[in-house]
């Protein structure tokens, strides 16, 4: 393996983005390049060694036949997918590592620096002209963007638990403001950011300094980078702001593999899915797993789902890639997932099911015959809705909805929904999410001041919302609101029993396990890792404090769409 360490590549405003280059030592071959804040040359298992060494440990076929000396997070394994014959070019994006510049997540002026280093990839005596893009997370976000510039030689992308829609998937549930990525930019970002020379991590895979030579000060450092929380938080409805940092679909035409995990409520779902349906790619597939974030990226599974993709489209491989059904799915059992394809997503024979609110805190498939409310103090538990015990063994997989009828004491009420499975005793019973180990089924949420939809985009599983404008509530009045809640998949055995927690805050695990915490987050897991909604400028006590009542009945049937599919399909 020939390794050229530092590369410059140029941008056309006269920046030079810092890329190491892994490849074959003689000729032309397909490149995998990826571009982000990292830092190309902190190793996985020094930066991140809580989630390596959890991976390694239930997965020894992620370090098996490496030396693992050229881990890197997020990003391919070059020991494994160069003697494949690809090139793997890892670019430090503007600011962060080894590239000098304005650290600024997911602007305009990254997408045009990755644009020119696919271009420039493309014409290197090293490269064959084709160049995929592959990664997880922020390294699969900025994919959606740069495809929908339609760089000439971008011939494939796998976006791997990338979220896409800046506002609805990543920095705004349902209008809520999520702490996430201010906490993120604190721990993963400023902690490479270039400039901090010998005071950035001192252990390099390649030998040169993560973060630059230069020593800059603290206050060119500040100078360097956006307040990117801060950012956020100043701007609370879906505009300029956020559409500049999402993709346009539409113009997206490039072979994709788009893949999202079932316990990525909070950015490593929804995106994956509205892609997938949304770009205008002739080739396109989606693949839905468990496990953790990080995890399936490396494992065989993964790696060899995403070498035959590559093949196929960068090296003109007949493999049978092209004649694979379009969706690909790990369905979720309790301790196991099926492998299942399918023709479309959401499933075709999806048996929608819409059930009913009822006032003795039942779902039932009819609404009730008299009118009735229920409230709760929007600090406390929220009520929880529960089926019957199913009689067989039942299925649930693809998007959820639910139509409330609610009323406030105050001018505004945020809902947080949580989709949820007990079993025959009465416990409830979580899941090893993206990150949080101990994970619901599902979460929805709206702010009832962002309830108007997007009717041309609504769909009866999926509701949209603009997000565009305030609409504050009179108290006591009764408001009808539609709540898109992320998709999930399960098999329940007989005796199971699925539940609706409507709630006026984030979900708590109620169970005796204590916190678990990662060394990369800021707060212990309770159930919905780090996707927090607790910024106290954006939920102060006097709004979203209050009473919040809940109808139901003839009239205001309060009720939530299920997608049953038939077990003998």
């Amino acid at each position: 393996m020939q390794i050229d360490l530092d590369v410059g590549i140029p941008m056309d405003d006269g920046a030079t983005l810092r890329a190491d280059i892994y490849r074959p030592a003689e000729g032309q071959h397909p490149v995998l390049l990826s571009y982000g804040p990292y830092a190309k040359g902190l190793p996985f298992q020094v930066g991140y060694p809580d989630q390596w060494n959890r991976m390694v440990t239930a997965h020894p076929d992620v370090s098996w036949g490496s030396s693992n000396q050229y881990q890197n997070w997020e990003v391919v394994d070059p020991e494994k997918w160069v003697p494949e014959g690809y090139v793997c070019v890892r670019v430090d994006s503007r600011g962060a590592g080894r590239s000098a510049g304005l650290i600024d997540p997911f602007s305009p002026r990254e997408t045009r620096d990755l644009y020119e280093c696919i271009e420039w990839a493309a014409v290197q005596p090293w490269s064959s002209g084709k160049v995929g893009l592959n990664g997880v997370s922020y390294y699969g976000i900025n994919q959606w963007h740069v495809a929908s510039l339609q760089p000439p030689h971008l011939a494939a992308m796998c976006v791997w638990e990338g979220a896409a829609d800046f506002y609805r998937d990543m920095t705004h549930h349902g209008g809520i403001l999520c702490t996430f990525f201010a906490n993120w930019y604190d721990r993963q970002v400023k902690t490479v950011q270039y400039g901090l020379g010998s005071q950035g991590p001192s252990v390099s895979m390649n030998g040169l300094n993560v973060c630059g030579d230069a020593e800059l000060g603290i206050t060119q450092l500040e100078a360097n980078r956006t307040d990117f929380g801060n950012e956020i938080a100043a701007h609370p409805f879906d505009d300029t702001y956020h559409h500049n940092r999402s993709p346009a679909f539409q113009h997206i035409t490039t072979p994709l593999l788009s893949a999202g995990n079932w316990g990525g409520h909070g950015l490593h779902l929804r995106g994956n899915v509205e892609g997938f349906m949304g770009v205008s790619s002739k080739h396109k597939w989606l693949e839905i797993h468990g496990l953790e974030h990080w995890t399936h990226f490396y494992t065989d599974y993964g790696r060899e789902l995403q070498l035959e993709f590559f093949d196929h489209f960068l090296k003109d491989i007949d493999n049978g890639w092209n004649r694979r059904p379009p969706v690909i799915l790990n369905v979720r059992h309790l301790e196991h997932f099926e492998r299942r394809e399918a023709d479309s997503w959401p499933l075709p024979g999806t048996v929608w099911t819409r059930l009913h609110l009822q006032s003795d805190a039942r779902l039932e498939p009819a609404p009730a015959a008299h009118e009735w409310k229920l409230e709760y103090a929007a600090p406390g538990g929220g009520i929880t809705f529960s089926t019957q015990p199913f009689d067989d063994e039942t299925e649930i997989t693809g998007p959820v909805s639910a139509r409330l009828w609610v009323s406030s004491s105050t001018e505004d009420l945020d809902l947080f929904l949580v989709l949820r499975l007990f079993d025959p005793d009465g416990e409830e019973v979580t899941f090893q999410g993206a990150l949080d180990p101990r994970s619901p089924l599902a979460h929805g949420w709206l702010r009832a001041s962002h309830r108007r939809l997007d009717q041309s985009r609504s769909t009866p599983w999926r509701p949209y919302h603009t997000h565009t404008e305030y609409q504050p509530l009179r108290p006591d009045e009764v408001y009808e609101l539609e709540v898109e809640i992320w998709p999930t998949s399960i098999v329940a055995p007989r005796g199971y029993r699925i539940g609706l927690s409507v709630r006026g805050n984030d979900y708590r695990y109620d169970g005796s396990a204590p916190g678990d915490s990662i060394s990369t987050f800021k707060n212990p897991f309770t159930g919905v890792g780090p996707f927090l909604h607790d910024d106290p400028g954006d939920r102060p006590t006097g709004v979203f404090g209050g009473i919040t009542t809940i109808h139901g009945g003839p009239v205001h049937d309060s009720s939530v769409l299920l997608p049953f599919i038939p077990r003998n399909r």
